[in-house]
């Protein structure tokens, strides 16, 4: 096979090269329509669905070729960049990351800051100035490297973390200077000498093969076979790769990372939903472990973003004709864009959005149809909190679903299962908001965490699925072999009743009685659609 039509360029020198869907993937697709209208897309090579069938297919044979085609398409990217790879002057430093045919968030690998190196970090200390930038970056790719490469276990690595922010004195990695940086990412790399045996790697190019077999392995992960089984997605199409400038948002007060959805996903709302994180990468957004704080002050200190991701919302809306959910960096005051797709939302959003956009005239009754299919609309209900007089509260979260979930403590996705396959409703408590609990955030009724943000994949996941959600609760703690928790000031065990309320993000003891509406008058509009149309048949 010619395995050279099915490589793509989004902003590359020579002819511009688009293809299907199902061999570009549809992030890439995206990216290169953002591109062609003049969006802010850093420049980017794909390695098309049919390279990761052949890979599948026979690993062993296909490395070779795989390497001669990295290589080529290196070039190609250094030359748009102006930058080049694994060079001690003006390194390029690329993103590595996975884009199926349909949309599947936060169920394949993504690897950042890859061709960084011993060698290669002093070259990018001399292109920026910023050595907090370049030792944060690095402890990233080692940490990442190890656990999507080379499968070993995140807690070593977070609990090296954790002593180095209580030896600075730290409240968050960001406030961590580059020599506590330094010395953090001198010991991730004995951490990952230790567990795997091995030194980590100094040739850029073997990172950036490895980080791809890697992206296309992920196809098969068991989250996202899971994910492919709960949608009824085909098992065999692949995943595309997409290599891409690297954008820092973690370059200083002016950088950041963060998700936005043009519409509010979960009510439908018409208006800007945000969640950011200054100083930065995306992973620290939607991977779930920490949350967003900066959303309210990003207006204050970045109005021209701020002005410029509003009228982007609207750029993307048009073009893409449907709500979309997009991931962007701020490097030194300066937007990027990295992703748009269309947005995952509540049922309760899709019925409002539909009704909007077609009494807007911007959709069609048929398209607003189309795209109401997979909601079942005669099981349509928000619920509401009742009188909970009588029930303490005890704390408050932040929102990230639609409704009210009562239910009992489920501390593991198995737990959960069970709770579902014996009839009793739960609620999953986590400490993060994870897509590897897609069975137990599908088996529960709602979802509380102690960290992550509203935008976090596995939240997005929760809201598509129509669970109550609220994540980043500050006063949960809990003690996993103890089967234990505390909210506030309250002791509770797995097993207790708790209810949890996404209109006021509080948290109750106990079960709050739940009130449920219809959405009748906007339902009555679909049923007149669904009348003209068996008229006009």
């Amino acid at each position: 096979m010619d395995f050279s039509q099915h490589l793509y360029g989004i902003g590359l020198p020579g002819p511009r090269r688009e293809g299907p869907v199902e061999a570009m993937g549809f992030k890439a697709g995206n990216l290169a329509r953002m591109a062609a209208i003049g969006l802010p897309v850093p420049q980017a090579f794909v390695l098309g669905t049919p390279l990761c069938q052949a890979f599948s297919a026979d690993p062993e044979a296909f490395r070779p070729t795989l390497r001669k085609l990295l290589e080529s398409q290196i070039e190609r990217l250094e030359a748009a960049c102006g930058l080049e790879f694994g060079a001690g002057r003006k390194p390029l430093l690329v993103s590595v990351r996975s884009g199926a045919p349909v949309s599947m968030p936060g169920m394949m690998d993504t690897i950042l800051d890859v061709g960084l190196t011993d060698a290669t970090l002093r070259g990018l200390l001399r292109m920026t100035g910023n050595p907090r930038l370049v030792w944060d970056s690095y402890r990233r790719l080692i940490q990442q490297y190890a656990e999507v490469v080379h499968h070993l276990p995140s807690a070593p690595f977070r609990n090296a973390l954790a002593h180095c922010m209580a030896q600075s004195g730290a409240q968050r990695p960001q406030e961590l200077d580059f020599r506590a940086l330094t010395r953090l990412a001198r010991s991730y790399l004995e951490i990952f000498e230790g567990l795997s045996g091995t030194p980590f790697p100094q040739d850029p190019l073997e990172q950036l093969h490895r980080a791809t077999e890697a992206v296309f392995d992920s196809w098969m992960s068991p989250r996202a076979v899971e994910y492919r089984r709960m949608r009824r997605i085909d098992m065999q199409m692949g995943t595309a790769v997409t290599v891409q400038r690297m954008v820092f948002g973690n370059a200083g007060g002016t950088s950041g990372a963060g998700v936005g959805f043009s519409r509010d996903p979960a009510t439908g709302e018409n208006r800007l939903y945000l969640d950011f994180r200054f100083n930065s990468q995306g992973e620290d957004v939607v991977s779930g472990q920490h949350s967003a704080p900066d959303t309210v002050r990003l207006a204050s200190s970045l109005p021209h973003v701020q002005a410029r991701l509003q009228s982007v919302a609207e750029i993307l809306e048009r073009e893409f004709g449907d709500v979309q959910e997009f991931e962007f960096t701020v490097q030194d005051g300066i937007l990027y864009l990295l992703q748009t797709r269309s947005a995952k939302r509540t049922p309760w959003a899709a019925l409002r959005i539909a009704v909007e956009q077609v009494n807007a005239g911007l959709w069609s009754p048929a398209r607003a149809l189309g795209i109401l299919g997979d909601v079942d609309l005669q099981g349509l209900v928000r619920s509401c909190i009742g009188d909970a007089s009588g029930h303490p509260l005890l704390a408050r979260a932040t929102p990230a679903g639609l409704g009210v979930a009562v239910g009992v403590i489920a501390l593991d996705p198995a737990e959960a299962c069970a709770h579902a396959d014996a009839g009793r409703d739960c609620i999953l408590v986590r400490d993060d908001t994870s897509t590897e609990d897609l069975r137990g955030i599908a088996a529960a009724q709602g979802i509380l965490t102690a960290r992550g943000g509203r935008t976090a994949h596995a939240a997005v996941v929760a809201r598509q699925l129509g669970k109550a959600c609220l994540v980043g609760c500050a006063e949960l703690n809990i003690d996993l072999p103890r089967r234990s928790l505390t909210i506030g000031n309250t002791p509770l065990q797995a097993g207790d009743l708790i209810t949890l309320d996404c209109a006021s993000g509080h948290i109750y003891a106990g079960a709050v009685p739940v009130i449920r509406e219809r959405p009748d008058a906007w339902l009555k509009q679909v049923a007149a659609w669904f009348s003209h149309a068996t008229t006009a048949s």
